[in-house]
């Protein structure tokens, strides 16, 4: 929405989840018929790390599942040209060769810790490529690595990895703690983009003509979890000892998404990592 301002987008159509409830088809039909909007990014989700995935997986693949279905269909019915949906990097399978390309869609098994979420984000992404070649409307996906920025949700239970670390890292730091434990191992290797440079991504994407069905977005860099942790550490400003708990899930052993696709339209990552969790400290200290 920020990055839409900023280029002098003045005719946005904006709801939150109080006031349109994407599961419920009626209300989606509703808000499309009334609207009548020309793009529709399709950004919303119910997401969470691997705690929520591990504790709430039929929520998570029938709140997905019926949101795609939903707007899609309304999107269709009232003549939406094109439509963005936002897929995820956890939708390709465990095994992916890596760097992860879009053509590794449906080649192996998904990540166990994951699966519901991932088959609902793979059916909205077959969904819109096959509503595209049937109907010819410019639904296309794109597919964000794991993010981070202004705006992220910071809650123990359901929090990705980066908010829940600076949420635990400051709470160490101000009970003065000795150490803070992170799951796994610390060895599983990640690639995180600021969630700016995502809607860059999504801006390019929106502005190209003929955009391909899939598009991954990422840093093109990883780094490990423990890094991550001792990284945040510093930034929060926590001097204590970091501590890995080996009997929680951690994922998968890495995932970094090829971006020579995206980068072919002329985009770039812009955020550096430090410079970036930097922002999100002072934004979960503003909040």
């Amino acid at each position: 929405m920020r990055a839409l301002q900023d280029v002098g987008a003045d005719n946005l159509i904006l709801k939150d989840r109080a006031s349109l409830d994407l599961t419920r088809q009626q209300e989606v039909e509703n808000f499309f018929r009334a609207e009548r909007p020309q793009v529709v990014v399709f950004a919303a989700a119910r997401v969470g790390g691997i705690l929520a995935n591990k504790s709430f997986p039929a929520e998570f693949i029938l709140q997905n599942l019926s949101m795609a279905v939903n707007v899609v269909q309304a999107a269709i019915r009232t003549g939406v040209q094109r439509l963005l949906y936002m897929g995820s990097t956890c939708a390709y399978p465990a095994n992916a060769r890596q760097p992860i390309c879009e053509s590794e869609l449906l080649n192996g098994p998904l990540e166990t810790s994951n699966e519901a979420y991932a088959v609902a984000k793979l059916a909205g992404i077959k969904l819109c490529q096959h509503v595209r070649a049937q109907h010819g409307l410019v639904y296309h996906t794109v597919m964000p690595t794991n993010l981070y920025g202004p705006g992220d949700r910071y809650d123990a239970a359901a929090s990705h990895v980066i908010p829940a670390l600076i949420q635990r890292f400051h709470e160490a730091k101000i009970r003065q703690a000795d150490s803070v434990s992170i799951w796994g191992t610390g060895r599983q290797l990640r690639d995180f983009l600021h969630v700016d440079d995502l809607a860059n991504a999504v801006l390019k994407l929106l502005q190209t003509v003929d955009p391909p069905d899939v598009v991954n977005v990422g840093s093109g860099r990883e780094i490990s979890v423990r890094d991550l942790a001792e990284l945040i550490a510093d930034v929060v400003g926590f001097c204590g000892e970091i501590t890995t708990d080996e009997t929680q899930p951690e994922g998968v052993t890495r995932k970094l998404a090829d971006t020579r696709r995206i980068e072919s339209l002329g985009w770039r990552p812009e955020v550096p990592l430090r410079d970036g969790l930097a922002g999100a400290y002072q934004d979960f200290l503003s909040r």
